[in-house]
């Protein structure tokens, strides 16, 4: 469990490549350590300036809309008001009302840990975020307030800084050359049991789990339930949507292909396929292979698009339509920015290579099944929806208003399948286990013929772009080394799916877990601790975690719920055009059936529930499982009816339309 979450995520780059060797060296240099004058030591935020206000340590993002300060406070347990003490040091006057606050285990030499979140309205388009940090009678607190934006773009740099935050002199948690306990039946039986408890406590129905230690699956299966109050039994062949885990998957094709000489990292994709476009004619020219799929080229996430308005005709072409018409919104290598259309562009343009004469979206198909999927057996595992889900598959579930775990609806799933090689494809705990196996051998399947060349296998593991304190990302594969091991893994999200699998290869060892409930995505992190726990003797931190993550969830849950009239306000709906359009998201309709309203898009449909935001305007907000919570703001432009849509980095804006 991480030891507190920023308001949004984020990703970004510079102006230029950084040359290779430039890249390690930024890898390898000590970080410099910042007294913050609390007493706790922390790295600087990247690229941000700082200096010492009145005895504050005070960061500015380059846009200059956005601080960070680190603010000390004597005295006291209630965290909650050591932060409202820090923010009148800094800002004296300061009076956002609280939204939530909460305190997280103590970790990392702290005694304890309080999150606060403030109250917003969409149209501020602001985050603003205060965590205390206690050690003794000392406080240290982060406080964090500016444009979304910004914080969304630069969330990573943010959680590299503050992930290092820790009280001066103390010994972080190493792993560091300890060798791995053997997976006895006994450990494996600890960690099933600890994933049965967080399925019950998280309302998890089903989950496919393996384990891989000394070049062999020691132990596969399912625990749970295909459908909740459902019979099937998951196993070790159950099909899961595996999401963003196929990002790797997409590069290991692209790696057998530079073993071919069909291209090469370095080489600039407009000379692989003339096609592609990003943004200007200055920007494509500078794409080189190897930056398609790394997060560092300054491309913002921007899934909207795809997720409103895209039906299941929608060409596998049109991921180089979108990115023909976005542009980065930082520079190459500044920062880690996450981008779904970059990553599908690498694996159609992979596929395009090996069938040149083939509607690129079946050619990357053929290709990976002739290439990956076949040669390491995954018999299982598909980018057809029908073959998939014609039998033993796990049915999707979320929470929706009510709160408690329900099915959700499976068809708006479908909207990732043009885009398939950024998250498309679906897998089984035994296949997954197989492809992590071909990451511990480097690439040679277990006949010892090679599929791919480890040199081009481990180019997909380099450190591309930090995305927090000792971790990277690299070629559809991330790093986590802030234990003292280089753990290797990925995660997949798609509605009411949620994976993750991992490697380390100093120990051989890995491991796979596959959820069918949104809920699942608290599992992963659990799971991590609880796998290093189990491995390596680990300070027993992953059953605390777990309770508090039930705890604090019910919490945060019924805080989401508040203000929303799940049946919608009658005044507010009757407000509302019957058929809106945005030029990038398509078409959006309103209807009635008996006591309910919906809304539909290109991707699929849900039912509304309306929300009175704070400063005076509504919002019909989806109340769908999978979708819950989803806000547009209502509003009027030069006489027609709107609907907002606000996404981080990006407005998006639905006009009344009469026709």
């Amino acid at each position: 469990m991480k030891r507190f979450a920023l308001i949004a995520s984020a990703l970004l780059l510079t102006t230029s490549p950084l040359p290779l060797l430039a890249q390690e060296q930024a890898q390898t240099e000590a970080v410099e350590k910042l007294d913050t004058g609390t007493g706790a030591e922390m790295a600087p935020i990247p690229g941000w300036a700082r200096e010492q206000r009145n005895g504050m340590l005070v960061f500015t993002a380059p846009e200059g809309d956005v601080t960070a300060a680190i603010v000390g406070v004597d005295g006291g347990e209630d965290g909650s008001k050591a932060v409202a003490n820090a923010w009148q040091k800094l800002s004296p006057g300061f009076a956002r009302e609280v939204l939530i606050a909460q305190d997280p285990p103590a970790r990392d030499g702290w005694d304890q840990i309080t999150v606060v979140n403030y109250k917003s309205s969409p149209e501020e388009k602001i985050a603003v975020q205060g965590i205390g940090l206690r050690k003794g009678a000392q406080w240290t607190v982060i406080l964090i307030d500016g444009a979304l934006a910004t914080v969304a773009k630069r969330g990573a740099q943010l959680n590299q800084a503050f992930g290092s935050l820790r009280p001066a002199n103390f010994e972080k948690e190493t792993f560091a050359g300890k060798a791995a306990n053997e997976l006895t039946p006994e450990r494996i039986a600890e960690l099933t049991g600890f994933v049965t408890r967080a399925m019950e406590g998280l309302e998890i129905p089903g989950v496919g789990l393996a384990l891989v230690q000394g070049d062999r699956i020691v132990w596969e299966g399912g625990l749970g339930v295909t459908e909740k109050g459902g019979a099937e039994q998951v196993d070790k062949d159950t099909g899961f949507m595996v999401a963003s885990n196929t990002k790797g998957m997409a590069t290991l094709l692209l790696s057998t292909l530079v073993d071919e000489g069909k291209l090469a990292w370095d080489q600039k994709v407009t000379e692989v396929y003339p096609e592609f476009r990003l943004g200007s004619g200055e920007t494509t020219a500078s794409v080189r292979v190897e930056h398609l799929i790394c997060a560092c080229t300054g491309l913002p996430r921007k899934d909207m698009q795809w997720i409103m308005n895209t039906s299941r005709d929608t060409p596998a072409s049109d991921t180089f339509v979108q990115l023909a018409a976005t542009e980065p919104t930082s520079g190459f290598g500044e920062v880690f920015q996450y981008n779904n259309l970059m990553a599908s562009a690498a694996g159609y343009i992979g596929g395009h290579l090996v069938y040149p004469d083939m509607e690129i979206g079946a050619a990357f198909d053929r290709a990976m099944d002739e290439r990956i999927f076949d040669p390491l057996g995954m018999t299982r595992t598909t980018f057809d929806f029908s073959e998939a889900m014609r039998a033993n598959w796990a049915r999707p579930h979320a929470r929706g208003y009510d709160g408690p775990v329900e099915g959700a609806p499976m068809d708006w799933n479908y909207m990732v399948h043009p885009y398939r090689p950024a998250g498309g494809v679906w897998s089984t705990a035994h296949d997954m286990a197989l492809y992590a196996m071909n990451e511990l051998r480097e690439g040679t399947l277990a006949d010892g013929t090679d599929l791919v060349s480890a040199e081009n296998l481990l180019k997909r593991r380099e450190r591309y772009v930090p995305i927090g304190e000792d971790s990277w990302y690299g070629m559809g594969l991330m790093e986590d080394a802030s234990r003292g091991k280089e753990i290797y893994f990925h995660g997949g999200s798609l509605i009411g799916y949620k994976s993750n699998f991992w490697f380390i290869p100093e120990d051989g060892v890995a491991a796979v877990l596959l959820t069918n409930s949104d809920t699942g995505q608290g599992l992963l992190g659990l799971f991590q601790r609880k796998l290093l726990e189990v491995l390596y003797d680990g300070a027993a931190e992953a059953e605390e975690n777990l309770a508090a993550s039930v705890k604090l969830g019910a919490e945060a849950r019924e805080k989401a719920r508040e203000g929303i009239v799940p049946e919608g306000d009658p005044t507010v709906l009757a407000s509302l055009a019957s058929r809106y359009s945005n030029p990038e998201l398509g078409p959006l309709t309103v209807s009635r059936e008996g006591e309910d309203t919906f809304i539909a898009v290109t991707s699929g449909r849900s039912r509304i529930g309306t929300l009175q935001n704070d400063d005076g305007t509504s919002s019909i907000v989806f109340m769908t499982p999978g979708f819950f919570g989803f806000p547009l703001v209502i509003g009027e432009s030069e006489g027609k009816r709107t609907l907002k849509l606000l996404d981080a980095q990006h407005e998006y804006v639905f006009v009344e339309d009469a026709g």
